[in-house]
């Protein structure tokens, strides 16, 4: 087969894979944007008109949209160190030698959360943390503890979105890192357990730099997915009660769907994006580190 044959059927093949994603992600990207830089209101189609970078402007100085900002960084800054000194914890006990069919059945177990969807979880945490008829309500009266009101609560309602999240995710940072233990050499692992009987010692000089890329890898995603979590929240407490639990893209919804302007919805959508590709440059220079 020629160069040029080979390079057809290579195309041939890449085809279909990039004419989806342009059309999955980059068009609705580049329309996004384009949006942004007009008045665009579901209301009024015939007065779409050009404004630059006004929307922008308009949202970097609302103070609404800021403590919207502010709420879903709480939740990243609580609920990622949990998730990773959790799934660490985990990952650390699975891969010890032994427990023989229990480790096997832990780890299936660990998907089961994972396949869980948003939307589910969070009707789950409705049903489960009802203040009249929630399961934990009834199991707490038992111990004559008076019902509390979960979700009716502003910090009650925002400590059960970093409860369901650090429950849903967990399992995923314990099955990247268990992978990264994996990697490490045996022989090099046992040679440490014989000089020390440290675990710390064991972990920081001989498993960690293995762990590196995956925990780049957990921050990058988790980040991602923790600064666009909508459905959980959006089922379980709609942003309330008030405004406790409005995350960034709650509020993005409302603006964009309650309130009709999709130009400033649009340009907090792209503001959050430049965000999150900061926030994953930063991890990669601060923490990667060739192995």
């Amino acid at each position: 087969m020629s160069i040029r044959a080979r390079r057809r059927t290579i195309l041939g093949f890449l085809s279909p894979a990039v004419l989806a994603l342009a059309l999955i992600g980059i068009a609705p990207l580049l329309y996004a944007f384009w949006t942004s830089l007009h008045f665009f209101n579901l209301t009024k189609l015939r007065h779409v008109e050009f404004i630059g970078l006004e929307n922008y402007g308009t949202v970097l100085g609302d103070p609404v949209f800021w403590e919207a900002m502010g709420r879903t960084f709480t939740l990243l800054l609580i609920a990622l160190p949990l998730q990773i000194a959790l799934g660490l914890g985990i990952a650390l006990i699975l891969h010890r030698p032994g427990l023989g069919f229990l480790k096997t059945l832990t780890r299936l177990s660990l998907v089961l959360p994972m396949a869980t969807t948003y939307a589910v979880v969070g009707l789950l945490g409705q049903v489960m943390f009802n203040l009249k008829y929630g399961v934990v309500n009834q199991l707490i009266g038992f111990l004559g503890i008076a019902p509390v009101n979960w979700i009716g609560d502003p910090l009650n309602a925002f400590a059960m979105i970093i409860f369901w999240d650090v429950w849903q995710w967990t399992p995923f940072v314990a099955l990247v890192l268990l992978a990264g233990l994996a990697t490490v050499p045996g022989e090099v692992e046992e040679a440490a357990q014989l000089e020390t009987r440290n675990w710390w010692t064991v972990l920081r000089h001989v498993q960690l730099p293995f762990l590196i890329p995956g925990l780049v890898a957990v921050l990058i995603l988790r980040t991602a997915d923790t600064l666009k979590l909508f459905d959980m929240v959006f089922t379980l407490t709609r942003g309330g009660p008030g405004s406790a639990t409005e995350l960034i893209s709650l509020m993005i919804q409302r603006v964009g769907f309650r309130a009709f302007d999709q130009g400033l919805a649009s340009a907090q959508a792209i503001i959050l994006l430049i965000i999150t590709i900061i926030l994953a440059q930063a991890y990669i220079r601060l923490f990667y580190k060739e192995v």
